[in-house]
């Protein structure tokens, strides 16, 4: 088992930037390659952005292509996501995981996060 905790959420204006972090506990957390993905109101979950466990690659959804950056600190066992630019419609509970495989839908990951709120006002 391997418990997310995500924290760093908040209410920001649009252009403001944010970090999220997610720390994780339990099983060897540095074997896991770490995704986000976001929900908001209405909509289903998506993918944001996922790190390889050694943090060779890095991936990222379109929408957030040069303005969030994912990484990760194995000796800290915490994943963060640099959230720069921050737009309305980045407004969403943002969620971490935690799986074997580094894909952009969730069924490729085995454990999550509760979540952190981000809303992003205009």
């Amino acid at each position: 088992q391997v418990q997310l905790v995500e924290s760093g959420g908040g209410l920001v204006q649009t252009g403001d930037s944010l970090r999220l972090s997610c720390a994780a506990s339990g099983r060897t957390f540095s074997v896991y390659h770490m995704g986000w993905f976001r929900q908001a109101p209405g909509k289903e979950r998506e993918f944001v952005a996922a790190i390889t466990w050694s943090a060779g690659n890095t991936y990222y959804a379109d929408s957030v292509k040069g303005r969030f950056t994912i990484s990760r600190d194995n000796a800290k066992n915490t994943v963060y996501l640099q959230m720069n630019s921050l737009k309305p419609e980045d407004t969403a509970i943002y969620y971490c995981a935690a799986g074997r495989a580094v894909v952009p839908t969730t069924s490729g990951y085995e454990y999550w996060g509760k979540g952190t709120q981000v809303t992003v006002s205009s």
